[in-house]
């Protein structure tokens, strides 16, 4: 189902104006093809002319780009909210809870390599609470193999590894650790 471009903007500031926090576009992205079957050239399109008409706000935040309804962009989806189809605003409100609380799930726990050159990566592992990261640590690997395991292992194990590391730094000199759990 193909959507005129006046319907795709008012449906990307419907779902933005349904909260208060900021968007990945990537997630963004996620959210609105699950709504409506929009191509990613033609969503960047739509969302670059929301932007440049500062509707939307587009900002880099820890190494991300993420975007967030500006104040012009909510006063422009309530004069123009009527032009999304009723079926539609059901669509997305159904979907985007469900999304939302997946996006915000994947959020929480992150972990990406970058190379460096060819023998080494850098590899930063992260804890994302309510769009704040409260634990963030770098390291570096000497193969791709050893960067990719650290970054599965902290996927998967981040609820233990987490408290470990915190544990291990509130040691003192006398090795008298304070439990944090």
């Amino acid at each position: 189902m193909s959507l005129n471009l006046a319907e795709n903007k008012v449906l990307i500031l419907y779902v933005l104006n349904l909260t208060d926090r900021e968007f990945k576009q990537d997630d963004l992205f996620k959210i609105i093809t699950s709504i409506n079957n929009m191509n990613y050239f033609y969503f960047k399109q739509v969302l670059t002319d929301l932007i440049d008409s500062n509707l939307v706000g587009n900002y880099t935040k820890e190494e991300e780009q993420v975007v967030k309804i500006t104040s012009q962009g909510k006063d422009a989806y309530i004069l123009t909210k009527d032009v999304l189809p009723g079926i539609m605003k059901l669509k997305a409100d159904n979907i985007f809870a469900k999304e939302f609380s997946s996006i915000e799930e994947e959020s929480s726990v992150i972990a990406e390599f970058v190379p460096k050159n060819e023998n080494e990566y850098v590899i930063n592992c992260k804890i994302v609470e309510n769009n704040e990261t409260v634990f963030s640590v770098k390291t570096f690997a000497g193969s791709r193999d050893r960067a990719k395991r650290i970054v599965d292992n902290w996927k998967q194990n981040a609820t233990e590894i987490y408290p470990q590391i915190l544990n291990l730094l509130l040691q003192d000199s006398n090795n008298q650790k304070e439990d944090i759990s």
